[in-house]
């Protein structure tokens, strides 16, 4: 069995390891039992959906993933599922956590999350009086777990883009980095898909009179809901700069087109002057004026010079050399 930890707690403290069987779990008064697991098969599902009554289609769910993060309620069950993230390499990895609890129970199935729950269980251990609770604070701390599995993702990115910002003002980007800016985006847009409907999970949780949540610790889901909403202000914040950065490549590219273009105009208008002159006295007629001039030679190159001159002199006053 893909169980990866079964425990059986009361007052804060944890009792015995769960044992679990064909003849089900045996819970005494005050005890709950917390189960999690890592990617099950049906047949061990089926084993706990015998034991608990868990609904069959929260089973269902459960199993085939690829689900949204919500809250469902079937009876005195409640069944929620929350997205995890982590970041690899270059993409933002997705996987899903369903938790089925009761007033005496709560089981975890983690679906594609690398990020295993034995640190948050020795956390809570570690804190009798908040694990006196029961349950319904384990499935805050599950879900304040992965939303601060956030976090990192999105410093990160958000370093990356401030780095690529600081290089534009420096340099052109390169279409290595117009790719790397849509691809940027394109994962922000995908994981603020995920980060609604985790907010609007966490806003539930924490508002609507739900089966087997305590109105105690109905407000601490507040503060997940608050991470969610910090994590969503930043995502939107990185898009509007990878936005803003490729605006302010453009601009500058357009900027130093436009420098150029000008350049290429103010070289152009003085070469035309020698072109012009040397042309009308390249053409073969016999009367030209100062054709028979000793010094006309000189005169017309000197013309040249100081109309070159003038007009650098006025390109480079107007700032376009």
């Amino acid at each position: 069995m893909t169980v990866v930890a079964a425990y059986v707690y009361k007052d804060g403290e944890r009792v015995r390891e769960a044992q679990l069987s064909e003849q089900g779990l045996a819970l005494g008064p005050g005890e709950f039992v917390w189960i999690g697991l890592c990617d099950p098969d049906m047949e061990e599902l089926r084993l706990l959906a015998t034991h608990f009554h868990l609904h069959p289609l929260a089973v269902e769910d459960a199993l085939n993933a690829h689900q949204l993060p919500k809250v469902e309620v079937y009876g005195d069950e409640l069944f929620v599922v929350a997205r995890t993230a982590e970041l690899d390499g270059d993409h933002i990895h997705y996987g899903e956590t369903h938790v089925f609890m009761g007033v005496a129970y709560i089981v975890t199935v983690r679906h594609g999350s690398a990020r295993a729950h034995t640190a948050l269980r020795a956390q809570m251990e570690a804190a009798p009086a908040l694990l006196r609770h029961g349950p319904d604070y384990v499935l805050h701390a599950v879900l304040d777990f992965i939303v601060d599995g956030y976090q990192p993702i999105v410093q990160e990115i958000e370093e990356e883009v401030l780095q690529m910002e600081a290089r534009t003002l420096d340099a052109f980007l390169a279409r290595a980095d117009i790719r790397r800016i849509f691809m940027l985006r394109r994962q922000l847009v995908r994981f603020r898909r995920i980060l609604a409907p985790m907010e609007e999970m966490a806003s539930r949780l924490e508002h609507l009179e739900l089966p087997a949540i305590d109105p105690e610790v109905r407000p601490y889901f507040r503060d997940v809901a608050d991470h969610v909403r910090r994590t969503s202000s930043l995502v939107d914040g990185l898009r509007d700069v990878l936005s803003q950065v490729f605006e302010v490549s453009n601009l500058l590219e357009q900027q130093r087109q436009g420098v150029i273009t000008r350049k290429l105009a103010a070289w152009a208008a003085i070469l035309a002057v020698p072109t012009a002159i040397a042309g009308i006295y390249g053409m073969n007629f016999e009367f030209m004026p100062e054709l028979h001039w000793r010094l006309g030679y000189a005169y017309v190159l000197g013309l040249i010079v100081v109309l070159c001159a003038v007009l650098f002199w006025r390109f480079r006053k107007s700032d376009w050399l």
